[in-house]
C-alpha cells in the first residue's frame, strides 16, 4: 500500500514532469558514436533483491537500461513508465532498478518491504537490485562505479543528479545514453534509443 505522501507525489508527477520541462531540463547525454569501453560491462554483476546473483554476461545481445530509484520521489510513479517499457519491449530489453537511499532519504525501506511496493503499486516485473548506494563515494555499487567513471565505460562521468536517472547499455555492452530523471521512460527519447540498431 502507499502513504498518503507517496499517493500525493504519484498525483503531482505529471507536473513535476511538466515543469522540468519548461525550464528547459537537459535531454539526453551521448557520445557522437559508441565507445567501446576499457573496462567490460560483461564482467558485472548484481544481487537482486530476491537473494539471486544476474551475471551481466547473460544480458549480452540485449540493450540494458539501469536505473537508480526510489519510493518517496517525485519521480516514483516512473515505475509504471519503466514497467511499460519493458512489458513492450522484453525480448529486446532488460531494465534493473536499483533502489538508493542517496537523495534526501527517499528510500528507507528494506529490500522486502521496496519488492512490495513496487509490485503492489506498480506491477513491476524488472529486476530490482537490493538496495545500494548509486553516488561517488566508498560505498558506491560497482555497476555504478563502471557507469560513472569515463576510465571503466570509456566516456561518460556523469554521475546520477536525482532518482531515476537512466544508462543504457547496448547491444554490445557499451554505454550509449545518460537520460536525466525528468525524462520519461516511454518518451520519445528513451524509446527511440532502445529500439535503435546496433
Amino acid at each position: 500500500m502507499m502513504t498518503l505522501r507517496q499517493r500525493i507525489l504519484k498525483v503531482l508527477y505529471p507536473l513535476f514532469t511538466a515543469l522540468k520541462k519548461k525550464g528547459g531540463a537537459p535531454s539526453a547525454v551521448a557520445p557522437a558514436a559508441p565507445v567501446p569501453p576499457p573496462d567490460s560491462f560483461y564482467d558485472l554483476q548484481v544481487q537482486l533483491n530476491n537473494g539471486k546473483t544476474l551475471s551481466f554476461d547473460s544480458l549480452r545481445g540485449r540493450k540494458v537500461l539501469l536505473v537508480n530509484t526510489a519510493s518517496n520521489c517525485g519521480f516514483t510513479a516512473q515505475y509504471a513508465e519503466l514497467q511499460q517499457l519493458y512489458s513492450s519491449s522484453r525480448e529486446d530489453l532488460e531494465i534493473i532498478g536499483f533502489p538508493a537511499n542517496d537523495f534526501q532519504e527517499q528510500e528507507k525501506g528494506s529490500d522486502e518491504e521496496i519488492g512490495r511496493f513496487c509490485q503492489v503499486n506498480f506491477g513491476v516485473s524488472f529486476p530490482l537490485a537490493k538496495k545500494s548506494s548509486v553516488v561517488r563515494g566508498d560505498a558506491q555499487h560497482p555497476v555504478y562505479q563502471w557507469l560513472t567513471r569515463q576510465e571503466r565505460n570509456g566516456w561518460n562521468d556523469r554521475q546520477p543528479e536525482w532518482n531515476f536517472s537512466k544508462y543504457l547499455i547496448d547491444e554490445e555492452g557499451r554505454l550509449t545514453h545518460y537520460f536525466p530523471p525528468a525524462t520519461s521512460p516511454v518518451g520519445r527519447e528513451v524509446v527511440d534509443a532502445v529500439h535503435a540498431n546496433p
